[in-house]
């Protein structure tokens, strides 16, 4: 890091123990100090564990101590999520930037992609990953970016409303080697998409599904600082995914993919609303990996 401010190991572990009390006292994750530092300087997990960094003279940092205690005074008493705070989140094996024009890409989402993979394994239809697949709402770019490191000879189609969102999913994309697959278009669902009607190999979304009545019951982190946009899905919170199971027949192909993230607790209805389509067979909840339902898949007619 040239021309970076530098810090002696001891300062840095007096900075470090303060900052995790400060966690500790506004119930914040005290792990999420040592992810920031990571961040900020060339450590690692082990060195942090083991403060085995204490003894040494010359740290270099991205931020001075006085700018990093500002950074992470702005987590605990504004509830700025950390990934906000340093502009990048980890996403499978990607280091995504990300900023509060997009959702923060979770953990859980990430087996959406190996789903995805299964199902094109599964379908009776050979070929699928060649074919043209669809991320709705694509924010950060993440799910774009897992089906184009999975389906690398795919066509991949990324969509949202959102301008400066789509300026990070296609940073994201230039940055992790993947701009002669993705493609991104401005505009809202399948819009943008006219000219793939009845082409389309697999559609992968993760829609707003929060019920309107409790966005204010959300984490303060999610709420004040994540976009409304992405989170809102109406009053009873699946006013996108009624959308996507009535408009996505006219374009994907017959035993092609539609793939959602969706709430806990909306798995019967949506099953429900997807069986009464007529569009859509094979219809599956799938769980996450802590066993909460978070995906419904189904196979187009």
């Amino acid at each position: 890091m040239l021309n970076s401010p530098i810090v002696s190991g001891q300062e840095l572990v007096k900075w470090r123990n303060w900052a995790k009390q400060e966690a500790i006292t506004f119930n914040i994750s005290a792990q999420e100090v040592d992810w920031l530092l990571q961040e900020v300087a060339p450590l690692d997990t082990l060195s942090l564990r083991l403060e085995s960094f204490k003894q040494q003279s010359q740290i270099p940092l991205k931020f001075s101590l006085s700018e990093l205690t500002k950074l992470w005074q702005l987590r605990v008493n504004k509830r700025v999520p950390v990934q906000y705070l340093v502009g990048v989140t980890p996403w499978r094996n990607f280091r995504l930037k990300v900023s509060p024009s997009v959702l923060i890409p979770r953990p859980e989402t990430e087996l959406i992609i190996d789903l995805a993979v299964a199902a094109t394994q599964k379908s009776p239809i050979k070929g699928l990953e060649l074919g043209h697949w669809v991320d709705l709402g694509t924010g950060s770019g993440a799910i774009s970016l897992g089906l184009a490191q999975m389906f690398p000879d795919a066509t991949i189609h990324a969509v949202d409303t959102s301008r400066d969102a789509l300026a990070i999913a296609a940073e994201n994309s230039q940055d992790l080697g993947f701009s002669d697959i993705i493609n991104f278009y401005h505009g809202f669902w399948w819009s943008p998409l006219q000219e793939f009607r009845g082409k389309i190999s697999g559609m992968v979304s993760n829609p707003p599904y929060i019920p309107t009545k409790t966005l204010s019951q959300l984490q303060p982190e999610v709420r004040e600082h994540e976009p409304s946009l992405a989170l809102d899905g109406g009053e009873d919170g699946l006013d996108s995914i009624r959308y996507l199971i009535n408009t996505s027949p006219d374009y994907i192909i017959s035993g092609g993919i539609w793939l959602i993230e969706m709430m806990a607790g909306q798995g019967e209805i949506i099953s429900k609303l997807l069986k009464n389509s007529n569009n859509f067979i094979e219809i599956n909840i799938c769980p996450d990996l802590a066993g909460i339902d978070r995906f419904a898949m189904a196979y187009r007619r």
